[in-house]
């Protein structure tokens, strides 16, 4: 966690007013030609005494498939404490430009089962800036508390890139993974996906990235047409490996290739018992059933 205590919020942020003021922030930079340094903001972001809407996680549970219940789905956990980092992002000091960034990756640690009928204290900050052969990346780190518990229930580490940014004194990489070739296995589900998926998905998380909710507004960030949420799509995969997982586990999605919408998407889910038949853990991969290209891969793993 970042060494300064962080800047404590009067209340959730408005995710409409950090897109507004993103792109009045992005304006002013281009006309001054001014910039935000090549440091991360030395604090984060914490909101205190946050209580999810039970009208909005029933609709959540109902759009990605999980159970209904009263306990909190990791990827609306997710939902929950992202105001609360685009907060960060949204930092005049936070050197990299919000809109246009591409979520590589998300790292979940749950550490049992959130109710939500709890308050919860959410805490925000970025940290290791690093290079990329495409530009520059950086991890926004999210923690979720009980009001008044110190240990974090919910833990997520989301990295983003900023493409085509290459900031001074930000090294790219010297060397790049070799890529791999996808062999599509036999699909487990086939998922539908309407235009208004992405829309659908806003509703419930409160995301309006305009990439997502129609081919105009996409078009206009340089999309050929809208995409999928990459939340959405992760956390419809971890409702498909099922309660098998339990209430501490480990998640792990990487996003390869966007989903434009309207679309199909295979997946595969494999999962892996111990000898005594207990869960292990569960890989999943879902790409384009039509070109083979694949979308995202990941793993649930018990904790």
């Amino acid at each position: 966690m970042t060494a300064a205590q962080p800047v404590i919020l009067g209340g959730m942020p408005s995710l409409s007013k950090l897109y507004v003021n993103a792109a009045a922030t992005a304006a002013r930079r281009r006309v001054l030609g001014t910039d935000a340094g090549t440091t991360l903001p030395p604090c984060g972001h914490e909101v205190r005494g946050v209580q999810a809407d039970v009208g909005n996680l029933t609709a959540y549970q109902h759009l990605v498939g999980e159970t209904a219940s009263d306990i909190l789905p990791a990827g609306f956990i997710h939902a929950l404490a992202f105001p609360v980092s685009m907060s960060v992002m949204n930092r005049d000091d936070f050197p990299l430009p919000l809109l246009g960034m591409v979520h590589l990756a998300n790292k979940v640690e749950q550490h049992g089962a959130v109710l939500f009928t709890e308050a919860l204290d959410i805490t925000s900050w970025a940290e290791n800036l690093r290079g990329h052969r495409a530009g520059t990346q950086v991890d926004i780190v999210a923690e979720v508390r009980r009001t008044g518990e110190p240990g974090a229930r919910w833990k997520g580490t989301s990295t983003y890139l900023a493409k085509g940014v290459f900031l001074p004194g930000i090294d790219k990489p010297s060397a790049t993974a070799p890529s791999t070739t996808f062999s599509a296995p036999d699909p487990t589900a086939l998922w539908q996906l309407g235009v208004d998926t992405g829309r659908a998905y806003a509703a419930v998380s409160g995301d309006f990235n305009p990439i997502h909710l129609s081919v105009l507004s996409a078009k206009a960030l340089g999309m050929r047409r809208s995409i999928a949420h990459g939340m959405y799509l992760a956390s419809r995969a971890l409702a498909d490996v099922g309660a098998v997982r339990g209430e501490s586990f480990r998640w792990d999605v990487a996003f390869d290739a966007p989903v434009l919408l309207p679309a199909r998407v295979a997946l595969d889910i494999t999962s892996v018992h111990s000898p005594a038949g207990a869960w292990h853990h569960s890989g999943y991969v879902a790409w384009n059933p039509r070109s083979g290209r694949r979308h995202f891969s990941g793993a649930v793993a018990a904790l």
